[in-house]
């Protein structure tokens, strides 16, 4: 009998042992019709990306070409006549210095009041206790689909006395209502009830609890929010053409925008007139360069947390 029970438990146990994983499951062959359609695929996602990628790739190589292969169109692939024109003439203006000065004090003050506000809002609105909380959520909807119009804008950034200073930057704007119900309803699904009925019990206040609990485990939708905010700045330059008069104020955008438009109104005849449409055509795929490449460097430090926060937020209302 003893021998028995042990020869079971033997092949009980030699049972429970899970098969090699190349012997538990088999793989599906593919049919013609699967290699077609893989085939396909990629040739279409080929497609997309030399769509995608082409034009950036044109603007790098049109940036450092010969500006007159540029304009014949002899530029196609490579660099004609390697030529850093361009750049020298933009990295000598010293009101472009100013401008970077500028954009990068706005962006940072401005994505760090935007992910205050933004996250301390959607905070409260994804609290069900929230009083008129119904209203505050009807309030910000609107705003999404209904605006007061460029002259009322003007006259409430005039009335409070913030034209030409970068606080009318810097204020306007602040909270974007799609960001807050994004933020919203990351808290809402992301954020368990039980750890803020833990740290209340263990006396947490409201302050300490967003501070010290909710903020550290919302880190995938504060850096979309910091990314989409410091995106959006750092490309904007309306605000400072209706609100800034004094240059010295002035973001990159809109100075790069004021040397492009005057190279291109430069009027006069012959060779000087030839020289200045050059001029202003390579100038073009420079300031794309110069304005573009800080966004390229900081994507890569927040796209890990870009694609988890996105879909978290978007889970329900």
């Amino acid at each position: 009998m003893e021998n028995m029970s042990a020869l079971e438990n033997e092949n009980m146990q030699t049972s429970a042992t899970p098969a090699p994983a190349g012997k538990r499951r088999r793989r599906v062959k593919e049919t013609p019709g699967d290699m077609a359609y893989y085939i396909i695929t990629y040739i279409l996602l080929g497609i997309l990306a030399l769509i995608v990628l082409y034009p950036l790739w044109f603007i790098v190589i049109a940036s450092i070409s010969n500006a007159e292969a540029v304009l014949n169109g002899k530029v196609f692939l490579w660099p004609v006549g390697f030529s850093l024109r361009g750049y020298e003439l933009c990295f000598q203006n010293k009101e472009i210095w100013i401008g970077y000065g500028n954009t990068v004090w706005y962006t940072l003050v401005y994505t760090a009041l935007s992910v205050m506000f933004t996250l301390s809002a959607a905070w409260a609105l994804s609290r069900k206790n929230l009083p008129f909380r119904r209203f505050f959520m009807i309030f910000f909807t609107i705003t999404m689909f209904f605006g007061g119009g460029l002259i009322p804008f003007y006259n409430v950034v005039s009335g409070l006395g913030m034209l030409d200073t970068p606080w009318a930057i810097l204020l306007p704007g602040t909270v974007s209502a799609w960001n807050l119900f994004m933020a919203k309803t990351f808290f809402q699904t992301g954020v368990p009830d039980t750890i803020v009925e833990a740290a209340e019990l263990d006396g947490a206040n409201r302050f300490r609890l967003f501070i010290s609990i909710i903020l550290p485990i919302s880190m995938p939708i504060v850096a979309v929010l910091a990314l989409y905010y410091a995106i959006g700045q750092w490309n904007s330059y309306f605000n400072a053409m209706i609100f800034l008069q004094n240059e010295n104020l002035y973001p990159l955008q809109l100075v790069l925008t004021n040397i492009l438009t005057a190279a291109e109104s430069s009027v006069g005849g012959g060779e000087g007139y030839y020289e200045a449409m050059l001029q202003s055509n390579q100038l073009k795929y420079v300031t794309v360069i110069i304005s573009s490449l800080p966004v390229f460097c900081l994507y890569p430090f927040v796209q890990k947390y870009f694609a988890q926060g996105v879909l978290v937020g978007s889970l329900k209302d």
